[in-house]
């Protein structure tokens, strides 16, 4: 069971390394960034890391349980245990890998948010510039009577 735990916790973590590689691609042009794609991205990440923090917990109350029996037969348990120090192993690789991606990916979306903020303020500020325009033409048109009447 602690192996079909492990098994799994990779099968996550290739399944989160394609999401991160998704997610890359689609912040890779700013220009062109689907927004309702990016979501369901995060969604299906969120989901993941949900998965994988269940798994960690049942492998870890499971080990707890087992920890004992295994320790005082270790030679009975060898192969399970060699097994699963290559798991192990191969998980840390895997989590380095998607700690750098996840770090690669934060600094694509910071930069498309900058962007996209700067377009916002681009496009509020040309926005107040045409309604001052469109307010100094308007005032423009209404000219003061120009001869003023000094009877009494």
């Amino acid at each position: 069971m602690l192996e079909e735990s492990l098994v799994k916790k990779i099968e996550v973590m290739k399944n989160i390394e394609e999401e991160n590689e998704k997610q890359k691609t689609l912040l890779k042009n700013p220009n062109e960034v689907d927004v309702e794609a990016f979501d369901k991205i995060l969604d299906d990440k969120g989901e993941l890391i949900d998965r994988l923090l269940k798994l960690d917990d049942g492998f870890q109350s499971l080990f707890d349980r087992v920890k004992d029996e295994v320790g005082d037969n270790k030679e009975k348990y060898k192969d399970q245990i060699k097994r699963m120090q290559e798991y192990i192993q191969e998980i840390t690789g895997m989590s380095a890998s998607i700690e750098a991606a996840e770090h690669r990916n934060k600094k694509l979306a910071e930069e498309y948010f900058s962007s996209a903020r700067e377009k916002m303020n681009f496009s509020r500020q040309t926005s107040a510039a045409a309604f001052n325009y469109y307010q100094t033409m308007n005032n423009y048109r209404d000219v003061p009577p120009q001869f003023m009447d000094n009877k009494n």
